[in-house]
């Protein structure tokens, strides 16, 4: 596949097959889902961390995992759409960097616990389970001493579901994560600010970030 516009041929990928459609059909749809750019939050957080192993969960086309590996860091890319991992691929080639990819859900991935010094979700759709299996997969890969990033729009949470579509409670939101916190955990940002919003993409609309940054001390 070379202009991303059809799903991939069956590979390993690890999830919800409803899942992965649903979201290979959003890229297929446009040649372009989002700007290309990084995310201004994921930028300003890490701009004090040493370069590491990082997990970016969801990684979309893949514009924060190549900002990532251009800035030194290892990294490893998640994402359910093979659709939109070609894509990351493709434009990890032509930055000249190297990006490890990951066809999985983040609860279905079942990676190494306690193996990335960085783990950024950013406006992540991770879809709740009775028993927080998402926000619970998101604390176990952070290595001790290392950072949980997790960005969403502001917001939204509270929103009510609409008719016969989105509706937020069936999603992880930062405060979720924020309540499962312990004293394993140092919350470093907890806050919400105005967005680096880039120009074109989806949700682009979007004006606030909630921003949780928590250091695992153990």
């Amino acid at each position: 596949m070379t202009d991303g516009t059809v799903p991939p041929p069956p590979d390993t990928y690890l999830g919800d097959p409803a899942v992965r459609a649903e979201w290979d059909g959003r890229y297929a749809d446009r040649e372009n889902l989002w700007s290309g750019r990084p995310n201004g939050a994921l930028v300003a957080e890490v701009a004090d961390l040493p370069a590491g192993r990082v997990l970016d969960v969801g990684c979309g086309e893949g514009a924060d995992a190549v900002w990532l590996a251009r800035a030194g860091w290892d990294v490893t890319a998640l994402e359910v759409s093979g659709v939109a991992l070609e894509r990351a691929a493709g434009h990890a080639r032509d930055a000249g960097v190297t990006v490890h990819r990951v066809h999985a859900g983040l609860v279905e991935a079942d990676l190494p616990a306690a193996s990335f010094d960085l783990v950024s979700a950013q406006y992540p759709a991770l879809l709740r389970t009775p028993g927080g299996a998402a926000e619970r997969a998101l604390l176990t890969a952070v290595a001790p001493g290392g950072v949980l990033l997790v960005v969403h729009h502001a917001g939204v949470e509270d929103h009510r579901p609409a008719e016969g579509g989105f509706d937020p409670a069936d999603y992880v939101w930062p405060s979720m994560i924020t309540a499962l916190l312990d004293d394993d955990w140092h919350v470093e940002v907890d806050e919400q600010r105005p967005r680096v919003v880039p120009e074109g993409g989806a949700g682009a609309h979007h004006a606030e970030d909630l921003v949780l940054r928590a250091r695992r001390l153990r």
